[in-house]
């Protein structure tokens, strides 16, 4: 078989293996937050659980989200690829919707004791969150209402966080910035909707 036919043969195979039929799929209006939650009332029950749990409100967890995974439930990373064609493995185990690292994920279980927690599940993946920025909070002083300082710790780790590597990345203080905004938004439509109740 040629190297070409074996490439493809590989690229069909990895296409093959997607998940099931709308099971990573995202709600409809990723720009709305009250049409997010009607359209998935589980999501909703998450986030109140999550805030209650950690004190991180609904709304800067689905700014995160939104993010990290753009709400699809099964998302990864790209593959790295050799010669253009044959891949090598995943830029980083980042899995699901909070794109939590398997060590971090592994570390989240070990401390709440939520050892069948998934990444794909909502629920756990506010939790993770949850857990992630009030352990954020007690060690480095941020608020749970400063989505970008949030968002900067959660993406460079506390420790990079704290040595001020995002300092030196542009796009990713850019990004920051987005979120922040993007989660101000998100408290804003929370508070004008009926299915937001509760979540601001």
């Amino acid at each position: 078989m040629s190297r070409t036919l074996r490439a493809l043969a590989v690229l069909f195979l990895l296409s093959s293996c997607g998940g099931g039929t709308g099971y990573g799929t995202a709600p409809r209006n990723l720009d709305n937050a009250c049409e997010i939650i009607a359209e998935r009332p589980e999501y909703a029950r998450a986030f109140r659980a999550s805030e209650r749990r950690w004190g991180v409100p609904a709304h800067v967890q689905m700014a995160t989200i939104y993010q990290e995974s753009k709400f699809v439930s099964d998302a990864r990373t790209p593959f790295r690829w050799s010669l253009g064609v044959i891949p090598t493995g995943r830029i980083s185990s980042a899995y699901g919707y909070s794109q939590a690292l398997d060590g971090t994920w592994d570390e989240y279980k070990r401390d709440t004791n939520r050892f069948a927690a998934r990444r794909s599940d909502i629920h756990d993946a506010t939790d993770f969150i949850g857990w992630y920025m009030a352990e954020s909070t007690q060690s480095l002083g941020i608020s749970p209402l400063d989505a970008r300082s949030q968002y900067l710790a959660y993406h460079e780790g506390r420790t990079g966080f704290k040595r001020g590597s995002h300092n030196s990345k542009p796009w990713l203080m850019r990004v920051a910035g987005e979120v922040d905004a993007r989660a101000t938004r998100y408290r804003a439509q929370l508070g004008s909707c009926r299915q937001g109740r509760g979540l601001v």
